[in-house]
This record gives C-alpha cells, structure tokens and sequence, in this order.
C-alpha cells in the first residue's frame, strides 16, 4: 500500500468511527421524559415509541454502515477495480463509452447493495411506526425511473466529461465545471416541471380562503408567486413537509398532502414564510454559488491528480484511464467533501433560524410557527434532544428546540 491507499483508508475508517460515536452518543443522551416545551404534546407511551424508533434507525444505520464499509475494502483489496476494468476493455469499446460502462456499473452495483437496505427501512422500520405508505409497485416504479432517468441524464453529462478530460487537456477542467454548472441551471427549470411530476402528482391548491390569505401574504413580501402546489406525498410516507423549487416561472412552492391535514391554516400559513424568507433572503442562490465554487475546485483538484500513477497503484490498477482516476480521485476527495459538507450544513442551521425569524416578523404571528414545529416533530417521532456532536455530523436543521427558543425571543411587530 503506497501513501494515498493508507490516506483513503484511514479516511473511511475515521469516518466510520466518528460516526459511529456521534450515534452512541446521540442514544446515551436520551431522555426519560421529553422537554418542557413538549409537555402538552407527548404522553409517556408517545414519548418512548419516539425514542424507540430512534434506536431502531441508529441499530440500522450501524449495520448499514459496516456493511457498505465491509463491501468497499473487500471490492478494492480483492482487486475488484483491476477485475471490472479488465472486464469493460475487454469489450473494445471507445475511452469514453468504457468510461460511461465502468462508472455505469460501479453505480448499478452500488445500487444492488442499497436495495435490500432500502427495503427494509422501508417496509420494517417505517411501516412498523405507521409512516410507510409506499406499495411494493411504487417502490420498484420509482427505482426503475431513477435507473432510466440516471441513464437519459447522467449518461450523456458523464460523457461529456469523460470527453473532455480525455481530449481537452488543461482546459478540462474548467470545460467541465462549465458543462455542470450549466446543467445545475437547467435542471432548476426542467426538474419542477418534468422530472418531479414523474414520481409524484402535483396539484394547484384549492382551498379558496387559505390560498388566497397565502396570495396576500405572498403579495404583502413583495414574494412573486404564481401557484401553490399540494403534492401526493401521502403515496409514500405519512410524514410532511415543505419545500421551495425551481426558478422564474418553474418557482414552486410545494406542500405535502400530509402537512396540510395536520396543520392549520395559521399554521401553513408560517411554514411557507419561513420557505418564503429563504428566498427573500438570498439563501437559496447564495446556496447554489457556493455549490458552483465547490464544484469549480472539484474539478481542479481532479485535473491535478487524474492521472498519477501513485493513484492507480493505491487500487492495484495495471492500466491508467480518465474514468477510473475519477473514481479513485472521488475516494480520494471525500476528506475535503466531508469538511466542506460541515460548513455547508452549518451555515444551513444558520439560515434555518433567518427564515423562522422572517417568518414571524412577517406573519406576526410566532405562536403559529411554534405549532407547527412541534407538531411536526411530534408527528415525525423526532428526537428533540439530539447530542451536539451528532447535530454538528447531521444536522442541517437546527434542533427543534433551539429553533423554539430563538423564535421565542424573536420581536413581534405590534407584539
């Protein structure tokens, strides 16, 4: 093993560990009684089924974790990257077409190892707290368009890329990152309008009185909206949420059947505040420039090491190509992704707390914001007391009860 393999590997085995004692820590830190904040929500057996579906998850997780680890050192130290790519030259094809059959594999067999995983969490875990709502033919449809989709999408850009880094030279990278970015731009007018209609339906609300209070609120933000959505999300899970998507005409606000049978009109009406002070307050374009640069830099440091003999050694590869040294740089790469993943889930905490506070000072009404946080987390089985080290790896939501508190404190105008 030469520096980079031992670099790689003690990556994945430090990362596994860290998160292994951020859950460890997570469930020794449980509670026998939930916070005072939470009183009136919870009853004993309400409180212990949220903490018992905690530890199932986290049990899970664990195994879910050890095993992909397990299946990725005994795929790369048993020569299974030697052994694909013999597998696809063999074939003939063009660098380019091996590279897009070689990466397509690495995914598909990815892919097989999540299913089962994903079938349990699913039809055990969910089902058995009452929030799995997928049938066994919508679980298999949505799987087989993601693969269709990956192949209509994902292939083509994958090529583009491949194409470049193997004809462009120090110009790929920057070709690339431009490819992307272009794609990330189209994607926020596509998607809304084509690619999230195939996996669930999309309706105009029609509730006359909330959408028009919605109307006025939007229009008082000087927010311009064309349309609020009420999407199906009962056909898989009894859980709700909402969401803001998309650009210029395909803006969406977006929500789940589910939130609006739970909450009440004051109460909807402060969710989507809070979605709309995201883009009153520039965090979901400031969010997309600083997915650019740190895709900008992905591309450069792969230019860097793309093709480093030390690199194909460290997986035992005989030959050097462009699709495998982006595998490996990927491998390679997850140090920097994970510290930049912490900064960027930090500064969403940030922005969780400005959005809750633009909803109050507008709507006025923090009362209502409350509500719906606690009623969601209790409808959700959230745990309302998560250890700080287990936020800081996870968290891109501020807990539930630090957002309570800092609305609390929050100056009402007229209040």
């Amino acid at each position: 093993m030469n520096t980079i393999a031992w670099i790689i590997l003690s990556a994945l085995i430090l990362d596994y560990l860290l998160h292994l004692l951020a859950d460890r820590l997570n469930l020794r830190d449980l509670k026998t009684s939930p916070p005072e904040e939470f009183k009136a929500y919870y009853d004993t057996k309400r409180y212990r089924r949220s903490q018992a579906y905690l530890r199932e998850n986290t049990r899970f997780g664990w195994l879910s974790a050890s095993l992909k680890l397990f299946v990725v050192l005994v795929f790369w130290f048993g020569g299974g990257f030697p052994w694909l790519d013999a597998m696809v030259r063999a074939l003939g094809w063009g660098t380019v077409s091996s590279g897009v059959l070689f990466i397509g594999l690495l995914v598909l067999l990815h892919g097989l190892l999540s299913l089962p995983l994903q079938c349990y969490a699913t039809f055990v875990i969910e089902a058995r707290y009452g929030f799995n709502r997928t049938s066994p033919g919508t679980f298999v449809l949505d799987r087989i368009k993601g693969v269709v989709l990956g192949i209509i999408i994902g292939g083509p850009l994958l090529a583009g890329i491949l194409y470049f880094f193997e004809t462009s030279g120090n110009n790929a990278w920057w070709y690339s990152w431009l490819t992307v970015v272009v794609f990330m731009l189209v994607m926020q007018y596509v998607a809304p309008t084509w690619i999230m209609p195939l996996f669930n339906r999309f309706e105009p609300l029609r509730e006359e009185a909330l959408k028009s209070a919605i109307m006025d609120y939007a229009a008082s933000i000087q927010f311009p909206l064309r349309n609020v959505f009420i999407m199906d999300g009962s056909k898989r899970s009894a859980k709700g949420n909402a969401f803001f998507t998309g650009f210029g005409r395909s803006k969406r606000i977006v929500l789940f059947d589910t939130l609006v049978k739970h909450h009440s009109a004051e109460e909807l009406l402060a969710v989507l505040g809070h979605e709309m002070g995201h883009y009153k307050k520039h965090h979901i374009l400031v969010g997309m420039l600083i997915n650019i640069l740190q895709t900008g830099l992905m591309f450069f440091l792969l230019s860097l090491c793309i093709s480093q003999p030390a690199l194909f050694e460290a997986f035992g590869m005989p030959h050097l190509s462009v699709y495998a040294g982006m595998v490996f740089f990927g491998l390679l790469y997850a140090p920097i992704e994970f510290f930049s993943g912490l900064a960027s889930m930090a500064i969403s905490r940030h922005n969780e707390f400005s959005a809750d506070r633009f909803a109050v000072q507008t709507t006025g009404n923090a009362t209502a914001l409350i509500r719906a946080l606690k009623t969601l987390s209790v409808n959700h089985l959230s745990n309302l007391a998560p250890h700080p080290l287990y936020v800081f790896l996870h968290y891109s939501h501020p807990p539930v009860i630090e957002r309570i508190r800092a609305i609390q404190a929050v100056d009402v105008p007229g209040g």
